[in-house]
């Protein structure tokens, strides 16, 4: 039997035990349509680009919701642009530009946020503030997301999220970096479900399988979510699928569950009870 806190969990992450592929992908390419058709001054949707599963599968399917609207409509000046954004010298470039070859995005945009983020961290450090290795990666992720907009801004577009809901459970995105979108179109599926729909669109194997990875640490390079989470996605997975799993595991996804609330919370007023 489930506890009362994995049956609120489940029912706010809205994980299917079972999906089809198909339909997923269909689901998420309309809701990209849908929401630049109802907002009609805005003609392109913008995406980072890491060579990861989560941005590799979000920009396939946002390159084939702008072809498709481009057909429908005849106006060609619908676009997704893809934007790498490497802190310096990307250690897994190969595997971001692998990603860019399959999804063929209309622009693509290249931007390295080291020396913004850098000034950054001297600027803070003149004040006689030392930034923790961990703080500088929330950063780096924020930087990101100031470019992202700034794109957006002058092209009319929509800035793509990648949290799905086995990252949204745990919190594990920056608030106001990766957490800071427009629109969540793979929100409802965990991370094994979000290989089935790569597998279905026949993506490259190496990126399919890849290690996940939020590298935004420097003295950490490349530590894995799993370690970083102390639980693995298979264990997340089946708990949004409402599976009974290892007690110690479930404690630590409920830990951060709660912990992480603040994240998936708008900004807090005197009307809200989420703080009391």
């Amino acid at each position: 039997m489930l506890s009362e806190i994995q049956k609120e969990i489940v029912a706010k992450m809205k994980v299917s035990p079972t999906i089809d592929p198909k339909k997923e992908i269909r689901r998420s390419i309309d809701f990209m349509k849908d929401y630049l058709k109802k907002h009609l001054f805005l003609k392109s949707l913008v995406l980072g680009i890491s060579g990861g599963q989560d941005s590799t599968l979000l920009g396939k399917l946002a390159q084939m919701a702008v072809k498709e609207l481009r057909e429908e409509t005849g106006e060609q000046d619908y676009l997704f642009v893809a934007v790498r954004l490497p802190y310096g010298v990307q250690s897994d470039e190969t595997d971001a530009m692998d990603a860019i070859e399959w999804i063929e995005p209309d622009k693509v945009m290249r931007v390295d946020i080291k020396p913004t983020v850098d000034a950054t961290e001297k600027s803070i450090e003149a004040n006689l503030l030392t930034l923790s290795d961990f703080n500088k990666g929330n950063i780096k992720a924020r930087e990101r997301m100031i470019v992202q907009y700034a794109v957006a801004g002058d092209m009319n577009g929509v800035v793509l999220g990648t949290d799905h809901s086995a990252e949204s459970v745990t919190g594990f995105y920056t608030k106001f970096g990766d957490g800071g979108v427009d629109i969540n179109p793979l929100f409802r599926l965990n991370k094994r479900q979000g290989r089935q729909l790569l597998r279905e669109l026949q993506a490259p194997i190496h990126l399919i399988d890849k290690i996940p990875t939020a590298d935004l640490e420097s003295d950490k390079p490349s530590l894995a979510d799993e370690v970083a989470l102390g639980v693995t996605y298979d264990e997340i997975d089946d708990y949004l699928e409402g599976k009974i799993i290892a007690e110690e595991s479930a404690r630590q996804i409920e830990k951060w569950y709660l912990q992480t609330q603040h994240k998936r919370h708008m900004p807090v007023t005197v009307f809200d009870d989420f703080w009391k």
